[in-house]
């Protein structure tokens, strides 16, 4: 499941759903404990009066560890073995980590033209 921009839209919502910036915002009050899936899961619900699931905010939270956006540890509780989510940047530097995968996208498909672009902004 690859980052996708949507420029019709502002912030992070270009790149996220609403469910999904809201478990990026939990993990950067809670930093640096850091929090596991069912902590998210909790926080994201009550905060959205919504109903995601926990399997949803599970893959979203592996999707980011895998795009190099998050990373975790492992920990064990009364269940066995969960993960521990942890910010690997500020959101400034998180925002920041976004633009470099699209502008090293950018460069890969087109690389004369988006230099040329570069330039000129």
């Amino acid at each position: 499941m690859p980052l996708q921009l949507d420029t019709g839209k502002k912030g992070l919502e270009m790149f996220f759903k609403g469910y999904q910036i809201e478990s990026l915002r939990y993990l950067w009050q809670v930093q640096p404990e850091g929090a596991n899936s069912k902590a998210v899961w909790t926080n994201v619900n009550e905060s959205l009066q919504g109903s995601i699931s926990r399997a949803s905010i599970i893959n979203y939270l592996n999707h980011m560890v895998y795009e190099e956006l998050l990373t975790y540890t492992k920990a064990t509780g009364k269940g066995g073995h969960h993960r521990v989510y942890y910010m690997k940047y500020s959101e400034t530097e998180f925002k920041q980590q976004l633009v470099a995968l699209v502008i090293k996208k950018l460069l890969t498909e087109y690389p004369e033209e988006t230099r040329k672009v570069i330039q000129l902004v």
